[in-house]
């Protein structure tokens, strides 16, 4: 994905509201088939993950890596994830 669509997708972004909070029980099963559902509905999604920025961090990797996602932009506790619905 080159920078000119990550950067069309941040901007794109810029009006979502989180779909997805992870709190205090982290990234759970529950959580990441949640994910999954809103990748297939919508593509574009925003993430909420309150934890510190290391943990932070590990969760951002392990939802791209289950669910083939690509992190377009994280600020704060705010992770904006990607991926194609070829579907749609």
């Amino acid at each position: 994905m080159g920078t000119a669509d990550k950067k069309k997708l941040r901007a794109e972004a810029h009006t979502l509201k989180p779909v997805v909070m992870i709190g205090q029980s982290g990234l759970t099963a529950a959580v990441l088939a949640e994910i999954e559902q809103a990748l297939n509905s919508h593509e574009l999604i925003k993430v909420k993950i309150r934890a510190e920025r290391d943990e932070r961090k590990q969760i951002n990797e392990k939802i791209c890596a289950d669910t083939g996602a690509e992190l377009i932009q994280e600020i704060g506790q705010i992770a904006v994830i990607y991926r194609l619905n070829p579907d749609k």
